[in-house]
C-alpha cells in the first residue's frame, strides 16, 4: 500500500476511506443500488461469497465487472448452462505434443468469478465450483490446483424462469455468506440510468485498491474485537430461527421448517465487523449485526407451507426475531 500504516487503527482508518472512494468510483457506472453495493464489497473484505438474486436487466454483470475493475482484480465470467460440464469451468488435462499431459486452466483461475445464472447448470457442475468456494482449489485428474488469491464467487439467479433449472442444494446455498435481493431503481435512478446509457456517455473507472491490499484488509477483519454481549446476540439471534428449540418463537415455530446452522453465526459475526468497520468504528455493536442478518439469514431459513399459503416472506419472518 502506498499509505504508511503504522497500527491497527491506521489500516482501520485507510480501509475506511478506500470503501469511500471505491463507492465514488463505481457510481460513475452504477446508478443506485447502494445496499447491493455495500452487501458485496462487505463479502469481499469479509472473504465471503454472494448470491445475487434479481430479474433480467437490473446490471448485476455491470455491477460485478465494475467492482472488478476498481479493485484492479482479474474478472472471469462464465454462463452456466444445462450443457455445462465440470472440466469447462476447472480445466482439463489435455495431451500435450510431447506425448505428456498438460493442465489449461478454465475460467475459475481468477479472481473475481460472476457465475451467471448458476441455478441453471446440473448438479455435478454446481459441485465443482462448490469445491472452488468452500477449499479456494480444483482437483482435476487427482491432482489438486490451487485457485488465486483473494478468490470471490458472485453468483446470479433470476428468480422469475424457474423451468429446467437445477434448484441449488443447502449445502451449496450456506457456502454463500450474503443473499442479496435487487430490486427495481425508483424513478429518478432509471431516468438517470436510460440516459447514460442512451448517449455518447463512457464512464471510466480508477483502480483504488489492489488484490494484495483485499488480503491485508481481510486479516485486519478478522483482528477486529467483539464484545461479549454482540457475540452472545449472534448466537442468539441464529438459535432463534430454529424451530422446536428453546429459543424459538412462536412466529418460528408456526412458519418455518428449519433454521440456520453454526455457519450463520460465523458470517453474522464477520459481517459486523467488516460493517463497523467500512463505516468508520472500531468494534462491532447489535446495530452492525442487525445490518447485516437479513442478507445472511434469508437463504438459511426455510418457509414451511402455512407461511406460504400467508403469503408471509423469508425477510418479515427474520426482522421478527430482532
Amino acid at each position: 500500500m502506498s499509505n504508511p500504516i503504522q497500527s491497527d487503527v491506521d489500516a482501520a482508518n485507510l480501509l475506511h476511506q478506500k470503501y469511500t472512494e471505491l463507492k465514488k468510483e463505481i457510481g460513475k457506472v452504477i446508478v443506485g443500488q447502494t445496499d447491493v453495493i455495500d452487501a458485496v464489497l462487505m463479502s469481499i473484505f469479509a472473504n465471503g461469497h454472494t448470491l445475487l438474486i434479481g430479474v433480467p436487466g437490473l446490471a448485476k454483470t455491470l455491477l460485478v465487472r465494475t467492482i472488478a475493475d476498481v479493485l484492479d482484480l482479474k474478472f472471469s465470467r462464465i454462463q452456466f448452462t444445462p450443457d455445462l460440464m465440470p472440466g469447462d469451468i476447472t480445466g482439463s488435462e489435455i495431451l500435450n505434443e510431447s506425448r505428456s499431459f498438460s493442465f489449461i486452466k478454465g475460467p475459475l483461475f481468477a479472481n473475481i468469478i460472476l457465475a451467471d445464472e448458476i441455478n441453471r447448470t446440473p448438479p455435478k457442475t454446481q459441485s465443482a465450483l462448490l469445491e472452488a468456494m468452500q477449499e479456494r482449489s480444483v482437483t482435476v485428474g487427482g491432482k489438486l490446483h490451487t485457485l488465486e488469491q483473494p478468490f470471490f464467487v458472485l453468483a446470479t439467479q433470476n428468480p422469475i424462469e424457474q423451468e429446467g433449472t437445477y434448484p441449488l442444494p443447502e449445502a451449496q446455498l450456506d457456502r454463500f455468506m450474503f443473499n442479496v435481493i435487487l430490486g427495481y431503481p425508483t424513478f429518478e435512478e432509471e431516468l438517470q440510468v436510460i440516459k447514460n446509457t442512451t448517449g455518447t456517455y463512457v464512464p471510466s473507472v480508477n483502480k483504488i485498491i489492489s488484490g494484495e491490499d483485499i488480503l491485508t484488509f481481510q486479516q485486519l477483519i478478522r483482528k477486529v474485537p467483539v464484545a461479549d454481549n454482540v457475540l452472545t446476540y449472534a448466537v442468539k439471534l441464529v438459535s432463534k430461527t430454529r424451530p422446536g428449540t428453546e429459543l424459538a418463537t412462536q412466529q418460528i415455530n408456526n412458519y418455518i421448517s428449519y433454521g440456520a446452522g453454526p455457519r450463520a453465526g460465523q458470517y453474522l459475526t464477520i459481517g459486523a465487523k467488516c460493517h463497523a468497520l467500512l463505516n468508520g468504528r472500531y468494534s462491532p455493536d447489535i446495530e452492525d449485526v442487525q445490518a447485516v442478518a437479513l442478507n445472511v439469514l434469508r437463504h438459511r431459513v426455510v418457509k414451511n407451507y402455512k407461511a406460504e399459503a400467508e403469503g408471509l416472506t423469508i425477510d418479515q419472518i427474520i426482522k421478527g426475531l430482532f
